[in-house]
């Protein structure tokens, strides 16, 4: 028997749903780079259901505990006391997402004796000190490209707000008014824009897809060069630095992974180089940003916007200055975890420990760290090393919410 702990975001407020917006989901048969979507031996949800929260499990329990293991589920993941930590122990399998991270430090796997393999039920596994997972010989697998479509879309919806003041003017029919002046005096068209991605991987790739229709001019950073064909489809321009990027952007959106490289990429040199009344959109992590030089890159009007729903930690402080901050279109970690990408990542999840406990092949695809080395996916998109740092503050947030 095998212990499973698994560390999901809580219920709504307002409690578990009885019913949902929609009855279904649309039929998605493959991915765009031809991968197929997860497929496990069998679900125990229905596709559309809130799998993500506490009471949504994953859809793992039935499966789990009629295979004769024991499957843990909490939200209590930070603080000496908190459930992860008192079930650490003697767990085989830790399972999080990246919207409500288990950071699984190098203090922490060094007390987990047991361990064997950490999930992430999403993309991202750079809360785990892949590092430590490596000395420890614990397998680290993620489910790629189950939400990429979805966190693109919301790059898409947040640059479309700042750049058309879509938030502040929302508010000021809340309030009873009818400001047309105070909406439109922040409020520019996309069309002619020049756009660039940090990174043209699944999600980047998708957001200079979902751009071109708009008008824009189209902008990538990646040390892997897309295909010359590529290129051409979508009249892109290549950059060899972040620097010769942002100085020809007036939108600049980051897709890449969290690792100890690109961590602080954007700080108060490198924000120097932006055009000023600039637009930066970040969905991919909080990390890659120096909090307080985005902040002050708003105050000062160096920036036009800051718009993602990444944060370093997870969750934030109450006192995050992010939450403050002027001209912000900020969200919780919501992008990829919509009730489609949910579908998705539960059954990427189940797939995972199906082929685990089945003595079969995860797929490449999910891999990051195996046998004490990167692998797989891990390969293309990590480094050795350690981004959890820090992440101990996430604790402040359930003393000071």
């Amino acid at each position: 028997m095998a212990k499973i702990v698994c560390v999901l975001y809580d219920d709504p407020v307002t409690g578990y749903p009885k019913t949902y917006a929609r009855d279904d989901l649309p039929a998605i048969e493959c991915y765009p780079d031809g991968q197929s979507l997860p497929t496990p031996r069998g679900i125990d949800f229905a596709p559309g259901a809130l799998l993500g929260s506490v009471s949504g499990e994953l859809g793992l329990r039935r499966y789990l505990e009629s295979n004769g293991h024991q499957l843990v589920v909490t939200s209590s993941k930070d603080g000496e006391n908190s459930v992860l930590d008192r079930e650490l122990s003697d767990a085989e399998i830790v399972i999080s997402q990246p919207f409500w991270p288990a950071y699984m430090t190098a203090e922490r796997i060094k007390r987990a004796k047991k361990l064997k393999m950490i999930v992430t039920a999403g993309i991202g596994s750079d809360h785990t000190d892949l590092q430590a997972a490596m000395a420890h010989g614990i397998t680290v697998a993620e489910v790629t490209y189950c939400n990429s479509n979805s966190v693109a879309e919301h790059v898409m919806m947040t640059t479309l707000a700042l750049v058309r003041n879509y938030l502040p003017s929302y508010q000021w029919v809340l309030k009873g008014g009818w400001n047309i002046a105070d909406c439109v005096s922040r409020s520019y068209d996309l069309e002619g824009m020049h756009v660039g991605t940090v990174a043209a991987g699944r999600i980047g790739l998708r957001v200079l897809r979902l751009m071109k229709p708009f008008g824009t001019h189209l902008h990538y950073l990646d040390r892997h060069r897309l295909p010359a064909s590529v290129e051409k489809e979508l009249n892109l321009t290549h950059h060899a630095s972040l620097e010769s990027l942002a100085k020809v952007c007036d939108v600049v959106t980051l897709n890449c992974p969290l690792h100890p490289e690109t961590e602080h990429m954007i700080n108060a040199d490198s924000l120097k180089h932006f055009k000023r009344g600039a637009y930066l959109i970040n969905t991919a992590r909080g990390k890659l940003c120096d909090r307080d030089a985005v902040a002050a890159a708003l105050e000062s009007g160096q920036l036009a916007g800051y718009g993602g729903d990444v944060w370093f930690p997870q969750p934030a402080p109450a006192d995050h200055p992010w939450r403050r901050m002027p001209h912000h279109g900020m969200t919780p970690h919501i992008s990829g975890t919509s009730l489609s990408a949910q579908a998705r990542y539960a059954a990427g999840t189940r797939e995972i420990l199906e082929c685990y406990f089945e003595n079969r092949p995860i797929r490449d695809a999910y891999l990051i760290v195996q046998g004490g080395r990167l692998a797989g996916v891990g390969a293309h998109s990590y480094s050795a090393g350690n981004a959890t740092g820090g992440s101990e503050e996430a604790a402040r947030f359930n003393q000071s919410a």
